[in-house]
């Protein structure tokens, strides 16, 4: 397996780079478009656990997709999607990036050349006691999304476009909602968000353990970096996730 810290080094040397040419704008996933969508839930067979997943509804959702080393058009790159779901105190935020296929696969960051793929949230999440992973992935009864940020917007003014969501735990893939495109938000409105997965993150569905921990400062770093304002401070949920809890 040395592959995996070969990757690793090679993404955090990326990383750096970009972060020293970041001033006033993302240090990762620089290039990206943002649009309104809807996130249609219908839930798993069991529940997990977590009202979001478990709870059939429909929901206004913000949605990102990005390019984390910002490469051009349909050249390779690590793709990522962010979805905010609104909540009654503070949103819920999810950050999913492409990954490799298998079991071990899916908790390793891979460059794809296309949008349609599949994206993972690489470390655990915890929800009624236990882990689980999210992933993402093609709908098959949908538009596609394209290789380029272009065709992304494209296939979301024209309707169709996007992604079904599902719940990885005890060895087993199931889908749980599906993502709709629907709207494409201004540069202005991309360049001010700014999602945290860890404070945006409700107590029965949250990001866990130490990496995530560390991402934490990271997020809010990066944010006050390039001049946004982060979400509000939650040091509660930035326990509760380095605790592993």
């Amino acid at each position: 397996m040395r592959m995996i810290p070969l990757l690793g080094a090679g993404v955090a040397a990326a990383a750096a780079v970009r972060l020293a040419r970041s001033r006033r704008q993302r240090s990762l996933h620089p290039l990206g478009c943002s649009l309104t969508g809807e996130l249609q839930v219908w839930g798993c067979p069991g529940p997990v656990g977590s009202e979001l997943i478990d709870r059939p509804a429909r929901h206004r959702v913000t949605v990102r997709l990005s390019k984390g080393l910002g490469t051009r058009g349909g050249r390779a790159d690590v793709r990522g999607v962010a979805v905010r779901v609104p909540g009654p105190g503070r949103p819920t935020d999810l950050l999913l990036s492409t990954v490799a296929a298998g079991r071990w696969g899916r908790r390793v960051p891979m460059p794809r050349r296309t949008f349609d793929t599949t994206y993972g949230s690489i470390t655990a999440y915890r929800a009624g006691g236990a882990k689980l992973y999210l992933l993402a992935g093609p709908d098959p009864a949908g538009a596609p999304l394209g290789r380029t940020l272009e065709s992304v917007t494209d296939a979301a003014g024209r309707g169709g476009a996007g992604l079904l969501l599902h719940v990885v735990r005890g060895g087993r893939v199931q889908p749980f909602g599906r993502l709709s495109l629907d709207g494409v938000l201004s540069p202005r409105r991309d360049a001010a968000l700014a999602f945290d997965p860890i404070r945006n993150a409700s107590a029965d569905l949250h990001p866990t353990g130490r990496l995530h921990g560390a991402r934490a400062l990271a997020y809010r770093a990066s944010q006050r970096w390039r001049g946004v304002t982060p979400p509000p401070r939650n040091p509660a949920a930035v326990e509760r996730t380095a605790a592993n809890r």
